[in-house]
């Protein structure tokens, strides 16, 4: 089973000086890089410094649902481990995440980020929620799994079509996929074992103001259900809501 790890990068070359070093070395089969036209050297660094790193580049950017797709288009393993450019992987991280892939029932398997357990969906007020759970010793089903730092088996990443570009340009899409991974019959699972540390939200905060990143997270909630929930009960349940939601919050919302 052959493994590779995955990294979309834009204008991230301080995160990958940080971090790129404790990922080259951690044992996978290849390490792919896509740089989606950054202009603040990534490129040259990982040239200068890491030329075993398999490197693609964008002619423009194309955002990180773009980015990653290609990255697993591009990717040789059956095993792709999705990283963001801000995650810090311990020694070994790699390992028990690779022993589930035994089960070709498994999509996807979530790194154990530092002081975050597994992942927890529920419907709640007429609206789709999620959450992560509390840190746990054990190995643990997930509801779903992360865009930033989750290993997934090609294969079936790519007959699930991979992340939607409806989505653009970020949040939710690793949700979605999940959502459909696991109404397919695939299961979703959270190894404490596989020690990451993420700075969560590094890049988008450095490009994004807060307001536009509360109205994408919203309007891609709002997506998300329109598009996955059939069910004709939890769709009136939706309706009333998003009407009570609307008259409270005003039409900016």
């Amino acid at each position: 089973m052959k493994t590779t790890i995955a990294i979309p990068n834009y204008k991230g070359r301080k995160l990958l000086e940080q971090n790129l070093p404790s990922i080259v070395y951690a044992g996978a089969d290849e390490v792919l890089i896509n740089d989606d036209f950054s202009e603040d050297g990534s490129v040259q660094y990982i040239k200068d410094n890491f030329p075993q790193v398999k490197l693609l580049l964008s002619d423009k950017n194309k955002g990180f649902i773009a980015s990653v797709n290609k990255l697993f288009d591009q990717a040789e393993g059956d095993v792709v481990v999705l990283l963001n450019n801000d995650v810090l992987v311990e020694k070994d991280f790699l390992k028990p995440l690779l022993v589930h892939f035994k089960d070709e029932d498994v999509f996807a398997v979530n790194c154990h980020e530092k002081e975050e357990g597994y992942s927890e969906a529920f419907w709640k007020d007429g609206f789709f929620e999620y959450k992560r759970g509390q840190e746990q010793k054990n190995v643990h089903k997930s509801s779903w799994a992360s865009g930033g730092s989750a290993a997934y088996n090609k294969k079936i990443w790519q007959s699930l079509g991979g992340f939607d570009k409806l989505f653009h340009p970020f949040y939710w899409e690793d949700v979605d996929l999940s959502y459909r991974a696991i109404k397919a019959g695939y299961n979703i699972l959270w190894e404490p074992r596989a020690r990451v540390k993420h700075q969560h939200e590094t890049t988008i905060k450095k490009f994004f103001k807060q307001r536009y990143i509360r109205w994408i997270q919203q309007r891609n909630q709002l997506l998300f259900i329109w598009k996955n929930i059939s069910d004709k009960k939890l769709l009136l349940e939706h309706k009333l809501a998003l009407i009570k939601r609307l008259c409270s919050m005003g039409l900016g919302y």
